[in-house]
Parts: C-alpha cells; sequence; structure tokens
C-alpha cells in the first residue's frame, strides 16, 4: 500500500477521535436514554458538548478536500514529497486541534487549523506541478 493509501486509511481513526468524542461527550451530556431518541426537542447545549459538535463540523469541512487531493495524488503523482508532507501536516494538526478545542485554547487553536489548512495547501501545489 502506498504512503497516501497509509495515510488515508489512518485518517478515519481520526475522523473516529472527533466522531468519538463528540458521541460520548453527547451521551455523558444527556444521558443515555436521551441519546436514544428520535431528538425532536433538543435540550440545552453545554459548553463542551458545543465545543464537541464545532469540532466534527470543522473537520468534515477539512476532510473531504483532505481525501480528494489524497485520492488525486496517488493516481496521478504518487510519491510526491510535497504531497507526502502537506498530508502528515494536515494528518498531525488535525490530530492536535481536537483536544486544543475541546479544552478551548485561545490563539493556539487557530494556529493549529492555519497549520492543517497549509497542509492542504502543500497538497494542492503538490498535485497541481
Amino acid at each position: 500500500m502506498t504512503t497516501e493509501l497509509t495515510l488515508l486509511l489512518w485518517s478515519l481513526a481520526v475522523y473516529g477521535l472527533y466522531l468519538g468524542a463528540q458521541s460520548l461527550i453527547y451521551r455523558w451530556h444527556y444521558g443515555l436514554m436521551y441519546a436514544q431518541t428520535a431528538r425532536d426537542a433538543p435540550g440545552p447545549q453545554g459548553e463542551l458538548l458545543g465545543r464537541a459538535e464545532r469540532a466534527l463540523k470543522n473537520f468534515n469541512e477539512t476532510y473531504v478536500p483532505f481525501v480528494v487531493l489524497l485520492l488525486i495524488a496517488h493516481l496521478a503523482r504518487p510519491g510526491d514529497p510535497l504531497v507526502l508532507w502537506g498530508a502528515l501536516v494536515w494528518f498531525a494538526a488535525r490530530i492536535a486541534y481536537l483536544p486544543l478545542y475541546l479544552f478551548g485554547i485561545f490563539m493556539v487553536r487557530s494556529l493549529v487549523w492555519f497549520i492543517s489548512a497549509i497542509g492542504l495547501f502543500l497538497m494542492f501545489i503538490g498535485v497541481l506541478f
């Protein structure tokens, strides 16, 4: 398996971290019984749960470009060093981003998000040229 596909596979584990954090915090906040309902009338949302849901939404917004760029790179330019480094930067930054967002670390969270965006940009440049 190529490095690109290995990173793509492990990115599912990172997605699982985000989804798992949101899901566990949701169940802790509302309880198991409420989590199994249709949730037509949502209750008050706590600060930590709100952060977990926003972090998951933010991850989803960057995950699609990551997957697309990685697949294009794998098909058109396998082994491109710029794509590889961009993917590694995105991957590491997304792992660091979740606890920073959950704990409300001011400014550092935004910096780490920006670093992940730089990773996507590097991947884009690597695919393009």
